[in-house]
């Protein structure tokens, strides 16, 4: 039997792709489940089937690293590769084999810098699509399989990742001056933490400095507005805040990128006294994600020629979107105060008609005989009671508290604050307090070119971020459909008990 290999090595070692499913096979064929290597004879009988003169496969063999009697995975690969170039009529040497190598990676670089995810094949020279075939399909599978700036998740996947319940405990803390705390639990890591709104507010500043150029989600006022929720009761306005608190720490908990952070794991787990400070510790150990991120520096190559257009086309859909949503919202909570203040009437209806039943006053002599008062009097009493479920029914129609509310949340902030920062940073450098000498002068101006080059970078990786936000932004507008549904269902819920009471 005759065995023939393909010259597809190429990829493997350059990592530019994959190793060819037809080298692994042949490596799973013959590798013992014990140690995971090809033993000597093995290889020699699949030597002997290549129908090669016997010695050209003993060259073959003399190229091969023999470690104990058996191969390594990379030492069959390159027996593999040796192979096929002598099937191909070819010297299977090390030098040919090097000098093949090199040629791929003058492609590869070759490659590397003019593609993208939009590239043809078609808008390289004639003369070079030959020689660049493999080496661009690698590069393209590579890109469309293992590209950092596409999002694989769907809305499930978010929804599955994690669950935190945010709880009030019930006594409120402090000596002197009372706070609310709230009992933290996650899923994802079954513990339960305890927090104050104080914490979320440095979390959250924190959040901003090290994804500057993400959307990190909005936090709900500390405090009641005098004149604005004057209506609204302390014991509502913590509720709400408490609900506004779970939405935030669920998406942050959920987002690709933040959940893995090891500051926004510390919130969710840590369980000592102090969680400000330990935060802040974290921070100053880390920095900004520019810092850390794998691919910041590399963020230019992974985006499309067009990013401009897109971003201006998906600017203008996400602008209309927010606008809708957000008059959708300035409705729904219009229409909840409605609500509310339907029940508070139909509650002081009813307390006006047990006011009139209860009424002991006697009726006129001069009418007594043909009135009917006395009795409608005290039906009336007891239908202030009927009113007053009528009341409670209709403060049961919530109709903001059981989703999200928006689409947007406000990240601006974190990216004029750094650059504001920035700025600061590159007026002191360029102002000097003493004479400088020519060396310290160069040395400066050394310095601000990379500073400038380092701005270019994190411009990219700017850009990068909002892809990657942009897509997270698409993945959960699916819920619209969530929101109107119970929106629908709590209207018909409510109406329904509203009019069996009727």
């Amino acid at each position: 039997m005759y065995v023939s290999f393909p010259l597809q090595f190429v990829g493997f070692l350059l990592n530019v792709g994959s190793v060819p499913p037809y080298y692994r096979e042949v490596y799973e064929a013959l590798c013992s489940k014990k140690d995971e290597r090809v033993q000597e004879e093995v290889f020699q009988r699949l030597l002997n089937k290549t129908e090669l003169p016997v010695t050209v496969q003993s060259q073959i063999a003399e190229h091969v690293k023999c470690i104990d009697g058996s191969l390594t995975k990379l030492s069959l690969y390159k027996a593999l590769a040796l192979i096929a170039l002598a099937q191909q009529g070819k010297q299977p040497t090390l030098k040919l084999l090097e000098n093949y190598v090199q040629g791929e990676r003058a492609r590869h670089a070759l490659l590397k810098r003019k593609i993208n995810k939009s590239t043809t094949l078609e808008q390289f020279p004639q003369e070079q699509q030959s020689s660049f075939h493999f080496t661009y399909l690698a590069l393209r599978v590579r890109l469309a399989q293992e590209s950092p700036l596409m999002l694989s998740l769907t809305l499930a996947n978010l929804l599955e990742h994690d669950v935190v319940q945010l709880e009030i405990i019930p006594e409120k803390k402090g000596l002197f001056l009372k706070h609310v705390e709230y009992q933290m639990t996650s899923q994802r890591f079954k513990i339960s933490v305890y927090r104050r709104y104080s914490d979320f507010d440095v979390f959250h500043e924190l959040l901003l400095q090290r994804f500057a150029y993400r959307m990190v989600p909005a936090l709900p006022p500390k405090r009641m507005l005098k004149g604005v929720l004057t209506s609204t009761s302390e014991r509502e306005f913590i509720e709400g805040r408490r609900r506004a608190l779970n939405r935030f720490i669920n998406l942050v908990a959920r987002h690709p990128l933040f959940s893995e952070d090891e500051m926004v794991k510390t919130f969710l787990t840590f369980s000592g006294s102090d969680i400000q400070n330990k935060l802040r510790e974290v921070f100053k150990r880390m920095g900004d994600e520019f810092l850390t991120y794998r691919f910041a520096k590399q963020a230019k190559e992974y985006l499309p020629g067009d990013i401009q257009a897109q971003f201006s086309a998906c600017r203008e859909l996400i602008r209309n979107i927010s606008s809708s949503f957000q008059k959708l919202r300035d409705l729904a909570e219009r229409m909840a105060i409605r609500s509310h203040e339907n029940a508070a009437d139909l509650l002081a209806f009813g307390r006006e008609l047990s006011i009139l039943g209860s009424d002991t006053a006697p009726v006129p002599a001069l009418v007594s005989e043909k009135s009917t008062w006395g009795n409608l009097r005290q039906s009336l009493k007891g239908l202030s009671v009927e009113f007053t479920l009528l009341s409670d029914k209709a403060t049961q129609q919530d109709l903001c508290d059981r989703h999200e509310k928006g689409v947007l949340h406000e990240h601006q902030r974190a990216l004029h604050k750094y650059s504001v920062m920035k700025r600061q940073a590159m007026t002191a450098a360029v102002q000097p307090k003493e004479q400088a000498s020519v060396e310290q002068l160069e040395s400066r101006i050394i310095q601000q070119e990379n500073a400038i080059q380092t701005m270019e970078l994190r411009n990219y990786f700017s850009l990068f971020c909002l892809h990657q936000e942009t897509q997270l932004l698409f993945i959960y507008l699916p819920m619209t459909s969530h929101i109107l549904s119970a929106f629908i269902t709590s209207q018909i819920q409510g109406h329904r008990e509203v009019r069996s009471e009727w």
